[in-house]
């Protein structure tokens, strides 16, 4: 067994987290097919794993009772691969042990991620019935060439028909993800694409640029010269007038890559960018508690060994110093429009942001990538564009 968990009791749980609200992930990595530029851990048509998986999960759960017994969860997030590819039951086994097993009498948001096509009504009331309350539909794009590209199998039609079940049921917290910068992708397609999401008045857009992942297909036939990506300046001009159109229709820009209606914030995420405690459980699910950053093993047969012993299915761990979570409260927090408050930095750490960063700070802000005033910090147009550049000076 690992250290962590040697050392980690109830006395411990008592001690140095700032906040006992917890976010918990689920990660399932099943999916109907792998999309070219996909790098996460998921494994297309292992169906029959499915049942088996679900119970290990459940297992996991029973080992971190005590540990998060005195943790209030706000959030949880049921990512993958692709969840709604599993049938409802399935969800909600999963969610039903949440509530049993942990404090949840207090969540606020409970999101399950969907790829068209895979959604119907039976799948979408059972979601309704054990208390998901945000949906997040894996869109990318309404060009069904461009959808095709990159290994999509869903078209756009399949997004209409899953839109209308999921309002139809009654779900009134809908988020989509899109992507720019994808091969032979034109400015008109981005706008087509976020002009009807507008026109549908979805609550919530993330709206990512792609990026080639080492050990994807899109990145070994970008290498061939298979396929030609826009260039940097046409992929920026995609995410500014991206960032143009959806604030002049009424979603705020609080995030490098999310947008939303007033009240539509993804509040798990937030847990992520404000360094606060989550639980992942499943294959290859993080986790940050207690001043350790955790990891599961990433392939189903170690995974399930650990838990049949009974023990914790950690394939690695590393201690997070102060200087270390000083940092990462700076780079993810930075990733927020609004930024660092200088306030709540201080009330977290109990030092100023200048006493450890001020020539850092000085330097950034002399070059126009970040704004700074009494209050905050935050990046300015140019450096939300740069900001590797800025998180490099941060790192310890």
């Amino acid at each position: 067994m690992h250290t962590f968990w040697c050392a980690l009791n109830l006395s411990i749980l008592r001690g140095r987290d700032w906040m006992k609200e917890l976010g918990i992930y689920i990660h399932i990595p099943f999916c109907r097919s792998k999309c070219y530029y996909c790098d996460f851990i998921s494994f297309p048509k292992l169906d029959n794993k499915i049942d088996g998986y679900v119970d290990y999960i459940i297992k996991e759960m029973d080992l971190y009772q005590n540990l998060l017994g005195e943790y209030q969860v706000k959030t949880i997030f049921i990512g993958g691969g692709t969840p709604s590819y599993l049938e409802g039951q399935y969800i909600y086994k999963i969610l039903y042990n949440i509530y049993k097993k942990f404090n949840g009498e207090k969540i606020e948001e409970i999101t399950i991620e969907a790829n068209p096509g895979t959604l119907n009504k039976e799948k979408l009331k059972i979601y309704k019935e054990i208390g998901i309350n945000r949906i997040s539909l894996g869109v990318q794009s309404l060009n069904d060439s461009l959808l095709k590209e990159i290994g999509r199998t869903h078209t756009s039609m399949d997004f209409y028909n899953s839109y209308e079940l999921i309002r139809n049921i009654g779900f009134e917290n809908v988020n989509v993800d899109l992507m720019f910068g994808l091969p032979n992708q034109t400015m008109d397609d981005c706008m087509r694409t976020l002009e009807e999401m507008v026109r549908l008045n979805v609550e919530h857009i993330s709206y990512y640029s792609l990026i080639l992942e080492e050990n994807t297909l899109m990145n070994k036939w970008y290498k061939e010269g298979k396929i030609k990506l826009p260039n940097e300046d046409i992929e920026r001009e995609m995410y500014h007038n991206g960032i143009k159109y959806l604030e002049r229709n009424g979603y705020k820009h609080y995030e490098i890559s999310n947008f939303s209606k007033e009240g539509f914030q993804c509040k798990h995420n937030l847990i992520y960018w404000k360094v606060k405690p989550y639980v992942g459980f499943g294959i290859a699910a993080h986790s940050n508690l207690k001043g350790k950053r955790f990891w599961n093993y990433n392939n189903f047969n170690k995974y399930y060994e650990s838990l049949d012993k009974g023990i914790f299915p950690t394939e690695g761990e590393e201690n997070i110093d102060k200087r270390m979570e000083i940092a990462e409260y700076l780079i993810l927090g930075l990733r927020l429009i609004e930024g660092i408050n200088k306030k709540d930095f201080l009330n977290r750490f109990n030092i100023k942001v200048e006493d450890i960063y001020e020539d850092e700070l000085k330097k950034h802000k002399e070059q126009g990538l970040l704004y700074i005033d009494d209050e905050w910090i935050r990046f300015t147009s140019r450096g939300l564009d740069l900001s590797d550049i800025v998180n490099i000076d941060l790192l310890p």
